[in-house]
């Protein structure tokens, strides 16, 4: 037995098998499956910048404001352990 003819038996020499497959990748079903999967890309790619854009905007000017309101509690907070160990009656607190 050829290799060949045991290629033509399994479907994978071009017979009619072949013939299958080559008319369903010309199809309309194929055409809008490849359509949907580049539509899926775009999409992918577009969400992809936009999660970037997000966190590094975050990360750019959130985290440092975090990072001030926290020194700020800690510092309002050292105050209030000073005024305590003085004895002095805590500075009211600001409003807001």
């Amino acid at each position: 037995m050829s290799s060949s003819s045991a290629l033509g038996k399994r479907g994978g020499g071009g017979g009619e098998a072949g013939g299958i497959l080559a008319s369903f990748s010309r199809s309309s079903v194929a055409a809008q499956g490849r359509e949907a999967a580049a539509m899926a890309k775009k999409l992918l790619r577009s969400t992809g910048k936009a999660a970037w854009i997000a966190g590094t905007t975050f990360l750019v000017l959130v985290v440092p404001l975090i990072i001030e309101m926290d020194r700020e509690q800690q510092l309002n907070d050292l105050e209030l352990q000073q005024h305590a160990l003085l004895g002095a009656p805590p500075p009211p607190a600001p409003a807001k």
